[in-house]
């Protein structure tokens, strides 16, 4: 059995000149320059993974709402599926606010033809990671398209989590002399996908990296842990995270090259391919920025789960050349770090 089709809708007047390897600083333009000023409001320019809402007349008690698309290719891949990548990334979503997650929304947007039984096989892994990550999918919508034009599937997943602490974390917390700890090795999920769409042989299977993180985020805040900021380590890698953060809150970073771990199969890929690894898409891992202080003590929480167990800082935030990212070579030499002008890896989510 395959999906049905629903009757043609009419196309719009209006396009959007961008590819499928629109990231980097063509995105951030889009962002900076046309969606966020046409949408402008006080949540919005958090510039956050996921908006800090404030409940009317509860002035305690807040909420984390976010919303993300997947339209990774190919749909399954070793170590997870794009059902598994739906739920685990709007998870984390809302941990980098300091949420713990409760409920999820799916919208469902399926290509006529697309195999029944590659449905079920999604929707079981849409159900595993909810039940792991301890959150329901509690509304949603499906949409079927005419065949050539949804690419077999895509989704949508929107959640709400709530927040428990008295902590603004944000990319505007960051301080001068803050540390930046990144929570394990970097590039898997971006190779993972390459090599499943170029069908490329490695000697060992590289996997996805998908994966939860809210427990881990959840255990240094009850520690009472001052965070002063979390982000998730998706399109655009390490690199761009830091980037982004160094733009926002107008300050600078540096960080160690010796002391980003890349396991060596994914950097042989990418020494293969021509690629960086510090801009190679991450579906479980994240950086904490955080006062010098409180290291040791996060070091220590994030060591006790184990997709945080090799958690390690890679750097400091610096003072001045407001947006600036520098690398630390492992020959002692600087690099300045920028955006790509596009994505070195498109459809990776």
């Amino acid at each position: 059995m395959t999906v049905p089709s629903d009757p043609p809708l009419p196309n719009s007047k209006k396009t959007v000149q961008l590819g499928h390897g629109s990231g980097g600083i063509l995105m951030h333009r889009l962002l900076e320059q046309l969606i966020l000023p046409a949408l402008d409001n006080e949540a919005l320019r958090q510039g956050h993974d996921s908006a800090v809402l404030k409940l009317p007349g509860e002035p305690n008690a807040r909420l984390a709402f976010t919303t993300d698309s997947y339209v990774v290719k190919p749909r399954f891949f070793p170590g997870g599926d794009i059902g598994t990548l739906a739920v685990n990334g709007t998870v984390n979503d809302l941990a980098m606010a300091g949420a713990r997650p409760l409920w999820l929304s799916a919208g469902l947007i399926l290509e006529e033809g697309l195999p029944m039984d590659e449905l079920e096989r999604v929707l079981a892994s849409v159900k595993k990671a909810a039940a792991a990550a301890g959150v329901d999918v509690v509304t949603g919508d499906t949409k079927v398209v005419d065949r050539g034009h949804g690419d077999g599937l895509y989704i949508n997943t929107s959640g709400i989590g709530i927040i428990e602490y008295d902590l603004a974390i944000s990319p505007q917390s960051i301080q001068p002399g803050d540390v930046i700890l990144l929570s394990g090795d970097i590039g898997s999920h971006g190779i993972c996908i390459l090599a499943e769409r170029e069908k490329l042989d490695f000697e060992t299977t590289i996997k996805s990296d998908t994966a939860a993180l809210h427990r881990s985020v959840l255990a240094m805040i009850e520690a009472g842990l001052p965070l002063h900021c979390l982000r998730d380590l998706t399109r655009g890698g390490l690199a761009s995270a830091l980037k982004e953060l160094t733009l926002a809150s107008k300050l600078s970073a540096e960080i160690r090259e010796c002391d980003i771990p890349v396991e060596l199969q994914v950097k042989g890929a990418c020494e293969l391919l021509g690629l960086d690894p510090l801009y190679v898409a991450n579906e479980g891992r994240m950086i904490v920025i955080l006062p010098k202080d409180a290291v040791k003590p996060a070091l220590e929480i994030l060591s006790k789960f184990p997709d945080t167990a090799h958690s390690r800082a890679i750097g400091a935030i610096g003072a001045g050349n407001s947006g600036q990212v520098a690398l630390k070579s492992t020959l002692g030499t600087l690099r300045v770090v920028e955006m790509l002008p596009g994505e070195q890896l498109p459809r990776i989510c």
